[in-house]
């Protein structure tokens, strides 16, 4: 019995050493230097405009943070986010290379004007105080209080 748990528990710290990576800027990728090689982990900037060129299987980039750039080859086997174009911001999740490009097996993005609110919504608030009580009690309640602000 000892034996099962023990395996369980190497199988588990060992898969999640395996599975785990850390959100790094450019400028701490950077700083990381020759270390950074060969070590799995994300990469999080803003893609550069006009520096998106598909080639064949591979898709080459540019993130950048300010001053800071890095050119990205993506060469995974899941197709590019639609959401995946010049200013999205992007994560790429793979290893830098020894000649400083970073070499990307998967890539997410987000739009950021696909989040702002609608010009009718900008006043709205989601701080402190500004959300309507709901009642667990009260099943038309969210209804109603949505009426009321009409």
């Amino acid at each position: 019995m000892t034996l099962i748990v023990g395996s369980l528990v190497w199988l588990a710290v060992g898969g999640v050493s395996d599975t785990k990576t850390y959100y790094k800027t450019i400028s701490e990728l950077q700083q990381l230097g020759k270390s950074a090689e060969g070590k799995r982990v994300r990469v999080g900037g803003d893609v550069e405009p006009g520096s998106i060129v598909k080639a064949g299987a591979q898709v080459n980039f540019v993130l950048h943070q300010g001053a800071k750039t890095l050119n990205v080859v993506y060469s995974g086997s899941d197709p590019l986010p639609d959401t995946f174009k010049d200013n999205a911001q992007a994560l790429a999740d793979g290893r830098l290379g020894p000649n400083g490009v970073f070499e990307a097996q998967k890539i997410q993005a987000k739009c950021a004007s696909k989040y702002e609110a609608k010009p009718s919504q900008r006043g709205l608030s989601h701080g402190p105080g500004a959300g309507t009580k709901v009642s667990a009690g009260e099943p038309n309640s969210f209804h109603s209080a949505l009426s009321s602000r009409s």
